[in-house]
């Protein structure tokens, strides 16, 4: 019997997953089932998580609970504390709005030959692995978990696997996420070598030297940074994330990289002690470069879901830059900015699972209208699916940091910790963090190119096609999901005082020290630093605004008649504009293209066919592949070619090879 109500909520929430999975099964012959019985338990799940969260960070306490499973020798171990319970409100916030979503998303699927089972089933255990990632107490619950998360977002991926490039894209995304459980796996074992168990209070206990607490650092980094989708390691999200179903992308992009950023944060500043400086200096530099690859790879991209996998590798980013800087200021005695960067990093994880889930249920929902992910294929979408296209504004608004939505309140906090650079001791450090904040503000303004061309080319303007001019409204629970998540990204950036009192519990936990001087001015004004260093206020902001917009409609009132007569205007006497005359998704980028084509591998021609035609072709690919990914791929395929000439058939020669290992083995016993 647990006797906490919070944690026995969140373990009710995991068995509500299960539940789901369980369902499933018979929808392969009722195929109602899946969204009648199996979504809405998702949803529900996702509810469940959220009041748990919420009630543990409103209280401030934390409950722990051993249940009987697992080895007899090795119970499982859950704890519920104020970092787990953020992650449970970012993970219930997005599982129900995909709870709404996915019951009008997935009855397509009930008309198609693939598995209702497989896509039900394993999308209660994806939810299911995360909501025991963020509960688990000790390194077996975390990996069975981890694991268990991997593997269903696998079969998730390759949900569609008729088509070739999504089988490559799951295989990809397996190869990695084991490469990188395995990097974990190693973590916690030199954490365990110094700890003696491998529940996470023996964890904190080990003494480690400075060498292998840097070691274990690299092995969270690279298991972590590889999930979380850091730029170099960042090839398999792009492939995988857009060809699942909509609304598992959305759980990917918007959750699920979000529990390798608590992986990283339960690891690196709660388990392994002691941090050192060249630990943040290492994760601005890793942050800041794939902040600006990643906005810059998503500016070039026509394929909307693609674009929306790349620019979370933006903002994935910038969560680590803020991760360093708190890592740097704590390691240089500044606890009080390392508690505003932390922080930070969490508010914008909060935020980007809220404006990067509605813009893939956005997503989702033009494919669900149109079946078309191309750019250049859509155009005058806003008046066609006007819900859709209200709430996918409020997302780009939202991604591109502009007040008062959320994502300006998360990213000017990451600012305003940068901007105490000037408090480190070190001249280099002090060099260090502003190209780091100018590298974020350089991201910044591509991140408002990048969704200035996403939305003009895909909701303004002329339909480019056919199917696209005939796209309806996406049906109520589609659109109840996107305004239940837009809803939160105005909430959230109109009221960042309170969010920041639930969060400053977690800067208490984990470095001793937090941000009471947030709401020092009161809920009207955020001071993170001071009031006289710099202060935000989100509803005189909004005020400021509303006068602006009211002053400029009276002043059109009073230069404009009302009376308008409405023709077609002077074109100087050439041909009518079509569709084709608009702008482009690539004809937009192509300045940006052009400043940045060292880090493009760019293939662009112009190509005339038989029909006597001539076509544009653009190709632009990613030199990480290049330089990283197809050496190893050569290395272990002729490593492979050399280990099979072992097998040679021959008995005399298997026997040998035996002999051999048993005299190496006996050799290494008597050292």
């Amino acid at each position: 019997m647990i006797a906490d109500p919070s944690l026995s909520l969140a373990l009710f929430a995991v068995l509500l997953a299960l539940a789901s999975a369980a369902v499933a099964p018979l929808a392969g012959r009722r195929p109602r089932l899946l969204r009648r019985g199996a979504v809405p338990l998702l949803g529900m799940a996702g509810a469940m998580a959220l009041v748990a969260g919420l009630w543990t960070l409103s209280a401030g306490t934390s409950a722990s609970a051993i249940l009987p499973l697992g080895l007899p020798w090795l119970p499982w171990h859950v704890r519920l504390d104020p970092l787990a319970a953020v992650f449970l409100v970012l993970i219930g916030l997005v599982t129900t709005a995909v709870g709404f979503y996915g019951r009008d998303y997935v009855r397509d699927f009930e008309r198609g030959r693939d598995s209702l089972t497989a896509l039900g089933g394993f999308s209660g255990l994806f939810l299911a692995g995360m909501l025991l990632v963020v509960l688990a107490d000790d390194a077996f619950v975390f990996m069975v978990a981890w694991e268990l998360m991997s593997l269903a977002s696998y079969f998730l991926v390759a949900f569609q696997h008729e088509q070739a490039a999504n089988r490559r894209a799951a295989f990809l995304y397996l190869l990695m996420a084991h490469i990188g459980g395995l990097a974990i796996l190693l973590g916690f074992g030199v954490l365990a070598g110094f700890g003696g168990g491998f529940d996470f209070a023996s964890l904190r206990a080990a003494e480690l030297s400075p060498l292998w607490a840097g070691v274990a650092f690299a092995l969270a980094l690279l298991g972590f940074g590889m999930k979380a989708g850091l730029v170099p390691l960042h090839a398999w999200l792009p492939e995988a994330h857009p060809v699942a179903p909509s609304h598992i992308s959305a759980l990917m992009s918007g959750v699920m990289l979000k529990v390798a950023v608590y992986g990283f944060i339960r690891v690196v500043f709660d388990l392994n002690g002691a941090v050192h400086w060249s630990w943040g200096v290492a994760l601005i530099g890793i942050g800041g470069l794939s902040a600006l690859v990643g906005v810059l790879f998503a500016l070039m991209q026509t394929d909307l879901k693609r674009l929306l996998a790349y620019s979370s590798v933006e903002n994935l980013g910038i969560i680590f830059i803020a991760l360093g800087l708190a890592l740097l200021f704590q390691a240089t005695a500044h606890s009080n900015l390392a508690a505003l960067a932390l922080v930070a990093a969490l508010y914008h994880a909060l935020n980007h699972a809220l404006f990067k889930s509605l813009l893939f249920l956005g997503a989702g929902a033009i494919l669900h209208s149109t079946h078309e992910r191309d750019l250049d294929q859509m155009g005058g979408l806003l008046r066609r699916m006007p819900w859709t296209g209200s709430f996918f504004l409020i997302g780009c608004l939202s991604i591109s940091a502009l007040p008062p939505f959320n994502g300006f309140v998360s990213e000017w906090l990451i600012f305003q910790a940068a901007l105490q650079a000037w408090n480190l001791d070190s001249g280099v450090l002090r060099s260090l963090v502003p190209i780091a904040s100018a590298v974020l503000a350089l991201t910044g303004a591509l991140v408002a190119a990048t969704f200035v061309k996403v939305y003009g080319i895909a909701f303004l303007g002329q339909a480019r096609s056919r199917h696209v001019r005939r796209a309806r409204p996406s049906p109520r629970g589609m659109w109840v999901g996107q305004g239940l998540l837009a809803a939160f990204c105005v909430l959230f950036g109109v009221l960042p005082t309170q969010i920041l009192s639930l969060l400053d519990p977690i800067a208490v936990q984990l470095l001793g020290n937090g941000v009471p001087q947030a709401d020092a001015g009161g809920w009207l004004w955020l001071t993170p630093i001071s009031a006289e260093t710099a202060s935000y206020s989100a509803p005189l902001t909004i005020l400021l605004l509303a006068l602006i917009a009211g002053a400029a409609i009276l002043w059109f009132r009073r230069r404009t008649s009302w009376r308008v007569r409405r023709c077609d205007p002077w074109d100087c006497g050439f041909a009518p504009p079509t569709p084709r005359m608009q702008y482009t998704a690539a004809s937009f980028a192509q300045p940006i293209r052009r400043v940045f084509a060292l880090l493009f591998v760019i293939d662009e021609a112009q190509e005339t066919g038989a029909d006597g035609v001539t076509r544009y072709r653009l190709k632009i690919t990613d030199r990480t592949w290049g330089w990283l990914y197809l050496p190893l791929a050569r290395t272990v395929d002729s490593a492979s070619r050399q280990v099979a000439r072992l097998q040679s058939g021959s008995v005399r020669v298997y026997l040998g090879w035996t002999l051999m290992t048993l005299l190496v083995l006996l050799w290494i016993i008597a050292l």
